[in-house]
């Protein structure tokens, strides 16, 4: 099933899952890890990852055993719910709500949960609807009234001090509104309420109102003071809003922590309860982290399991208090292929309010696929295809791997693309991209799987902290992008293509976005990610009729260079030992690769080592759509003028540029080319000649293994891969 794909060691009987909700999908008992005090787990990874597919996967399986609550951080739908009532409701009180609903609901051992604590906050900050009338204010405080009916079970009574709370509050309250007229906003309407909630409880729940309310930041111990600063805060907006929110979420915790305490809990209810927050990056979903991290930092202790999403490697800046991340000690983590999950428990000393709440976190990286799971999930894929030659197979099988990186949702989509796509054994690994994919909410539509991709990975996924003036032009800036190789090298094209605009990015505010969003960098590409690179190249091709867009973008960088190589300027950036070889990679790219080998047939004797250097620099660089000549003509095939140096080199640039490109197999064949090259080149009459003999033997071992021969961080993920 690919809703479980590479997910399967996490949430089988003995998994991570298992172990953290106390229970197995089949209902046995697990011991349980981290207790007391939990850490909140973060799943960690960019785009197509498949955090939100297992946040999913783990309701589905587990939530018929052990309470599991699943929340979408990202939807409008709560915002939507608020706006109504702007005064009265916002997004967190009405995820916090719709959580209670879903658990006041739930028929799994132990019953359904009553909410007593949330719905007095919650119904305190009612009284402050825009309309006022007693009419008004009874009706938002009723929009919580199931919050506090909790389901009978046979043979299970409720025992609950609560009972009545609602009855005697409603009573109360239109008794008190009946009298006069009262502002809404006038600290009557709290007080009235706050009155009728303690009328109408037994002396249990008025000692638990005073326990939880009490303890509201400037209540000195006060319920009524407390439970009233909440609604006054709630309506002063900006961070008092935010503390009152937050606050409500510790009081919804604290319900579910009561209905597994006691006797009865003990003896009824089973495992953890547990909280989902899917697309938890966003602001709503960060400031539930925030809540209840601060809290558990402060000592407070409660079983309520809570995973969330986070697209930074690090887990969000929010988690480190201003300060970099590379200067405190990392969070603790997980890595599924380690097997074992790790020990957990907060540094000592660390529970203080100045402590990073990254002390509360366990970070859990979201597992790349395998090579044998690539190979199996595009090999399902394709035995629903007619039957087609083993070696379209096989190079289908190899572009998936290469383009995805093991990424999850990558593979499914191209595997599910290519399921009928034959491959010509020269063609290049994006020619799949191409490939039409039909998607079930689509219809009979089909679409290029690009097309679908950058969809799903970044139009769908924008940086949460992108300006809304840019959201139209992200996709058009990072397509421009793909070419580039450091930031100096993305300023460039930045200000090219954001000629005119009043609000401009530059590439260190892209870089920062890409990162928060999860995308990895690398030290000799802009767009660090070797698949999302190839899914931007490929569109920028394809922008403009044969290719204009391309040739473009790289004229405007070789021009840029050649003018930088004049001044005699040194190079901006990583990519690049001189500002030359900066220019003569995007000279190459754009047609001008006669004078590229030109160059280096004049520029080898006497400098062997720091010339194989160079030619590596310039030929890190894509290959045009169109015809790919550059196999025949690394074998000798096409004819080219000139002495033997230099048509020797034209063809050794040729077997290298395949060789980084990194979007064909080269295999024996690249090898022998390479290794034969070299050889010559080593017992030509120039000086250092003899020390290529050296690099024909490595770079003819490398090529044979699919390795690259310059290595950076991108290419090394897809050696590890192999």
């Amino acid at each position: 099933m690919c809703d479980e794909l590479g997910l399967e060691r996490l949430l089988d009987e003995d998994g991570f899952f298992a172990r953290l909700l106390g229970r197995s999908p089949s209902g046995a008992g697990r011991e349980a890890l981290y207790e007391p005090d939990l850490p909140v787990v973060l799943l960690t990874g960019g785009p197509g990852m498949g955090k939100g597919r297992l946040l999913r996967a783990v309701r589905d399986r587990f939530a018929a055993k052990v309470p599991v609550i699943y929340l979408d951080c990202g939807s409008s739908v709560y915002a939507d719910r608020a706006e109504p009532e702007p005064g009265a409701r916002s997004a967190a009180t009405e995820v916090l709500a719709e959580t209670a609903r879903r658990l006041s609901t739930w028929q799994g051992t132990g019953g359904s949960f009553t909410f007593p604590r949330l719905f007095a906050g919650l119904a305190v900050i009612a009284t402050q609807v825009a309309e006022g009338t007693p009419d008004a204010v009874t009706a938002e405080v009723q929009r919580y009234e199931e919050l506090l009916q909790r389901q009978r079970l046979r043979g299970l009574g409720t025992g609950d001090f609560w009972r009545g709370a609602l009855r005697g509050a409603m009573r109360n309250l239109l008794t008190t509104l009946s009298v006069r007229t009262l502002d809404p906003y006038a600290a009557s309407v709290s007080t009235a309420l706050v009155d009728a909630l303690f009328d109408g409880l037994a002396p249990r729940g008025r000692t638990e109102l005073a326990r939880i309310y009490g303890a509201y930041p400037g209540a000195a111990g006060q319920p009524d003071h407390g439970l009233r600063d909440l609604a006054a805060d709630f309506r002063a907006g900006g961070e008092e809003r935010e503390l009152a929110e937050s606050f409500l979420f510790r009081a919804l915790r604290e319900d579910l922590e009561a209905a597994y305490a006691g006797t009865v809990g003990w003896l009824r209810r089973v495992g953890r309860p547990a909280v989902l927050l899917d697309r938890a990056e966003t602001p709503l979903g960060e400031q539930l982290l925030r809540a209840v991290l601060t809290d558990r930092r402060g000592g407070r202790r409660d079983r309520v399991v809570v995973v969330g999403t986070a697209r930074r490697a690090d887990g969000g800046a929010f988690l480190y208090g201003g300060l970099p991340p590379r200067e405190l000690p990392p969070p603790a983590e997980f890595r599924p292929a380690d097997g074992v999950p790790p020990t957990w428990s907060r540094r000592a000393g660390s529970g203080t309010e100045r402590a990073p709440l990254a002390d509360g976190v366990l970070l859990l990286r979201m597992p790349l696929l395998t090579a044998d799971q690539v190979r199996l999930e595009t090999e399902r894929r394709q035995r629903r295809a007619e039957p087609e030659g083993g070696t379209s197979r096989r190079r289908v099988d190899a572009a998936v791997a290469r383009l995805s990186g093991g990424r999850p949702h990558m593979v499914i989509r191209l595997a599910a693309a290519s399921a009928g796509f034959r491959m010509p054994a020269d063609a290049n690994d994006r020619d799949i991209l191409d490939a039409p994919l039909r998607l079930p909410d689509d219809g009979a539509a089909e679409r290029p799987v690009a097309d679908v991709l950058l969809r799903e990975l970044i139009l769908e996924q924008l940086p949460v902290r992108l300006p809304a003036e840019h959201h139209d032009q992200w996709l058009d800036l990072l397509t421009h992008l793909s070419v580039a190789h450091d930031k100096d090298c993305a300023d460039v094209l930045l200000r090219h293509h954001q000629a005119g605009r009043v609000h401009r990015l530059t590439a260190h505010h892209v870089a920062e976005l890409l990162a928060d969003t999860g995308w990895p960098g690398c030290e000799r590409h802009f767009i660090g990610d070797f698949g999302l690179r190839q899914l931007l190249v490929h569109r920028l091709y394809g922008l403009s009729a044969d290719g204009a867009a391309w040739y473009a973008d790289h004229h405007l960088l070789r021009d840029h260079y050649t003018a930088r190589a004049a001044d005699g300027a040194a190079p901006g950036g990583t990519a690049f030992r001189s500002v030359t070889a900066h220019r003569l990679n995007h000279h190459l790219v754009s047609g001008g690769a006669d004078d590229v080998a030109r160059h280096l047939a004049g520029t080898l004797p006497g400098r062997p080592q720091e010339w194989c250097a160079e030619l590596l620099e310039i030929a890190q660089a894509p290959y045009p759509g169109g015809a790919d000549t550059r196999r025949e003509r690394a074998q000798g095939l096409v004819a080219v003028d000139g002495p033997a140096l230099r048509r020797t080199v034209d063809q050794l640039l040729h077997a290298v540029w395949l060789c980084e490109e990194r979007t064909r197999p080269t295999g024996r064949e690249t090898a022998r080319t390479l290794a034969k090259l070299l050889d010559l080149l080593s017992i030509m009459e120039f000086e250092g000649a003899g020390q290529l003999g050296r690099t024909a033997t490595d770079w003819s071992a490398l090529a044979e293994h699919d390795q690259p021969l310059l290595r950076c961080a991108c290419t090394d993920q897809l050696a590890r891969r192999r």
